[in-house]
């Protein structure tokens, strides 16, 4: 435990090199959050909920309790969460220095060995600081984004070459009566059980997601000004938002803003940043559907947790080769079809701690599989992410599915 709490806090540190303390200041929209306070909430959770159990510890800084906490409001109020980008104090120093004392004083805990209960806690903290990771990249980059010189995240970061797009085609999918939910031994986040049975329909999944020349038909024969082909709220999002092309296109639909600056758009290469609403439009406009959770998690979880994912470079989907289902698991979340909801018998973790994810089962659409942002000892295949219909700035992509 000691040794996954340092190398987690220490990936952390490194995908903050080269960002200046501006940076890691900006908040480019009231749903992303600066770099400097993911580093100090992410700090904030273990003073919290592991050190904050001896009732001898003491915080520096009690007040910045106010300020790093997100949303858990059994353990006090938090700042606005729109507001997180007027935190010009603490400073970024003063942040790397709580973070510092925070984890000698997790070390000297973890040295001491823990209860299993607290463990749990520990390890439900490390892959709560996996999850900002990712955060951290998408939303420095919507940032950097926002920025009219289009600075890069990574000078050095060079797109593979454009690839050969791999021929869609469909693989039949379990039909019948199946289990899904977390299984085993491992890690796994309250919402992802308790393992159930539920009943598939016959339906076959798309061998790939859906790639960039595939979208760009979509987007050249119209679909943004076809109503027909979204639903009602998709529809009125576009209206009022004037999205007409992928999230982070260029006019030109041959080239994207990705973490190394604009480059050539891969045509072969997973289409990404698109909201629920996009990716339904344009399962409609091919004749197919979104898959549902259980169909992708009935699928996925014969097949080995491979992919590109956080752990590999470039940080920006590209394109794969071979037989069978492609891509299950990095470059692009994937949308599914099935809304945010508890599974038969969930019941939220005790205490403060059961308001991590139930709370949010309203409104929310779940995607599957991870993203090139995503490390790869933290996904698997009953992993549930869930965003809201019209958020776009993940690496969310989709996969076809249809009915046999």
């Amino acid at each position: 435990m000691l040794q996954r709490f340092r190398q987690v806090r220490a990936r952390s540190l490194a995908l903050c090199q080269g960002l200046s303390a501006e940076d890691m200041m900006v908040q480019s929209m009231p749903d992303a959050s600066p770099t400097k306070w993911h580093l100090a909430h992410t700090t904030w959770f273990f003073e919290q909920f592991v050190l904050g159990r001896d009732p001898a510890f003491r915080p520096r800084h009690p007040e910045w309790h106010y300020l790093f906490n997100s949303y858990y409001q059994t353990v006090g109020p938090m700042h606005a969460r729109p507001q997180r980008g007027l935190l010009s104090r603490p400073s970024l120093d003063e942040v790397w220095g709580y973070r510092q004392r925070v984890e000698t004083a997790m070390e000297e805990r973890l040295s001491r060995g823990l209860e299993p209960a607290l463990a749990d806690i520990v390890e439900l903290g490390l892959q709560h600081e996996q999850q900002h990771q990712e955060l951290l990249l998408t939303d420095i980059k919507h940032a950097l984004w926002m920025n009219p010189l289009r600075p890069a995240y990574d000078d050095c970061m060079v797109a593979d070459p454009l690839g050969t797009p791999e021929t869609l085609s469909y693989i039949a999918g379990r039909d019948g009566i199946v289990e899904i939910g977390h299984a085993g031994d491992g890690f796994a986040f309250d919402n992802e059980g308790p393992r159930h049975r539920t009943l598939l329909q016959p339906h076959q999944l798309a061998n790939r997601p859906v790639n960039n020349a595939e979208y760009r038909m979509f987007v050249q024969d119209g679909g943004y000004r076809e109503p027909l082909l979204w639903l009602s709220d998709g529809w009125a999002t576009v209206q009022t938002q004037g999205w007409q092309q992928p999230l982070y296109w260029q006019d030109d639909l041959d080239s994207a803003f990705t973490l190394g600056g604009v480059q050539a758009l891969d045509p072969a290469a997973p289409v990404a940043h698109l909201s629920y609403y996009e990716a339904d439009a344009f399962a409609r406009w091919a004749g197919a559907r979104l898959p549902t959770e259980a169909e992708w998690e009935s699928a996925a979880e014969r097949l080995p947790v491979r992919g590109h994912l956080l752990d590999e470079r470039p940080r920006h989907p590209r394109a794969a080769s071979g037989e069978g289902l492609l891509q299950m698991y990095g470059d692009v979340w994937e949308w599914t079809a099935s809304p945010y909801v508890s599974y038969p018998g969930f019941k939220p973790l005790p205490g403060a701690l059961g308001e991590y994810n139930g709370k949010f089962m309203s409104g929310q659409w779940i995607l599957r599989g991870g993203s090139c942002a995503t490390p790869h000892d933290h996904i698997r295949a009953s992993y549930r992410n869930f965003f809201p219909p019209q958020a776009r700035w993940q690496f969310a992509g989709l996969r076809l599915a249809r009915d046999r």
